[in-house]
């Protein structure tokens, strides 16, 4: 039985098209798939930010939201949530709910691979402590909104792209409530 891990391709509509290996999608040509986000909180209300491991293909030793994924062939997307959040970062979680549906982006990093997904995000509550994989996560810290906000808004070259623009859109969001 093959482990190999298959990422979902999809059209401009978000129509699944095939799949890909996972070790193999991710180039300077990566074709647009189906991902997801995920900010977790704790009961304090401080969300953990990691710091992508030295070892990633892309934007390695960068700052970045709690974890994120690529949802696997006919997976329910919450099963993968809570999949990827024990394999990352050896936690449980819980209270999985939608914060940026539509969520969508395309960025390169300084050694040319291309991230290109339809990228829903979540907001999720820590049951356990972090215990990350030292393949996925370099350091982690909990820290406050606000200070994770002025944080990105200071220093964004710090951060993963895509943690930036979902800042921007929650930001957003917010304002229009």
């Amino acid at each position: 039985m093959s482990t190999e891990e298959l990422v979902v391709l999809v059209d401009d509509s978000g129509a699944p098209t095939g799949t890909a290996p996972k070790a193999t999608v991710h180039t300077d040509s990566t074709p647009l798939h189906f991902a997801f986000s995920c900010h977790v909180t704790n009961a304090a209300g401080e969300i953990l930010v990691t710091r992508r491991a030295l070892s990633k293909a892309t934007w390695p030793g960068v700052w970045t939201n709690s974890f994120c994924g690529h949802p696997g062939p006919n997976e329910d997307i919450e099963d993968a949530i809570r999949r990827r959040a024990q394999q990352e970062l050896g936690m449980t979680i819980d209270g999985i709910h939608s914060v940026l549906p539509n969520f969508r982006y395309r960025a390169v990093d300084a050694s040319g691979i291309v991230e290109n997904e339809i990228c829903p995000v979540f907001a999720a509550v820590a049951v356990s402590e972090p215990n990350p994989s030292p393949e996925e996560v370099a350091e982690w810290q909990w820290i406050s909104p606000d200070k994770l906000a002025a944080a990105i808004d200071g220093a964004p070259f710090a951060f993963s792209p895509w943690l930036v623009w979902q800042h921007e859109q929650l930001v957003e969001s917010k304002l229009s409530e």
